[in-house]
């Protein structure tokens, strides 16, 4: 499963402009991924959500799947451009 296409999937629905939203992939020497998630600062309340749950869920999710497929720890990185 492509991690990177889950999250951006995740991401694009929860935002208004699906244009500005950026997901990629870093390779890390540790035994983890890495995404990274580039954001309008507009779009940044609506990601994180209200005490951080929209963004814990997305990382929940995308862990889940990694477990099931690649079983390798997962980091998401969310910022704003």
């Amino acid at each position: 499963m492509d991690l990177v296409l889950l999250t951006e999937t995740l991401v694009k629905s929860l935002v208004k402009d699906k244009d500005s939203v950026s997901v990629k992939q870093f390779e890390t020497d540790e035994d983890y991924i890495l995404i990274q998630v580039m954001v309008d600062k507009e779009n940044m309340g609506a990601i994180i959500g209200k005490a951080g749950n929209i963004a814990n869920s997305i990382r929940t999710i995308v862990q889940a799947a990694s477990y099931n497929y690649e079983n390798k720890k997962v980091r998401i990185n969310i910022d704003s451009f």
